[in-house]
């Protein structure tokens, strides 16, 4: 069970009369309070460049963690490759060598990409060492 932190200070504000009616009548006031001055205080969602809104938590959080998907490896050479937010960057090779990886697939810089062979079943490019595990997940039927 989730434990509530404890309240310990109180904060009194002036109001409508027709609010303070509406409040009155809710079961649990200060809740309503609670989680209304919550939703004011959210900040833009990291995943949209801030079309949504969510909790100073998750932007923290996602945000640190996007930026630590930016980086990744080549499953081929190694290299450290950056992978950008938005589709709109990248020419149309780029986009269906990161579109393969988003999918499951690995992740391979333009080189790489050129040389792995591609899977007959489904036409992602998956490098020798990597086809066996590729078959038996991909195409398990």
């Amino acid at each position: 069970m989730t434990r509530k932190s404890p309240k310990t200070a109180v904060v009194a504000f002036k109001v409508e009369e027709e609010l303070a009616e509406f409040l009155n009548q809710l079961p649990n006031k200060s809740d309503f309070i609670r989680k209304a001055i919550a939703a004011q205080m959210q900040i833009a969602c990291p995943l949209c460049k801030g079309a949504g809104q969510v909790s100073r938590w998750a932007h923290d959080n996602y945000a640190k963690l996007l930026t630590e998907f930016e980086h990744q490896h080549c499953n081929g050479c190694g290299d450290e490759l950056s992978i950008s937010r938005d589709a709109g960057d990248l020419a149309a090779e780029a986009q269906l060598r990161l579109e393969q990886f988003f999918k499951g697939g690995p992740l391979y810089c333009d080189p790489c990409y050129e040389k792995a062979p591609t899977c007959d079943d489904c036409g992602m490019h998956v490098g020798e060492t990597e086809a066996t595990d590729h078959a038996k997940h991909a195409h398990h039927h």
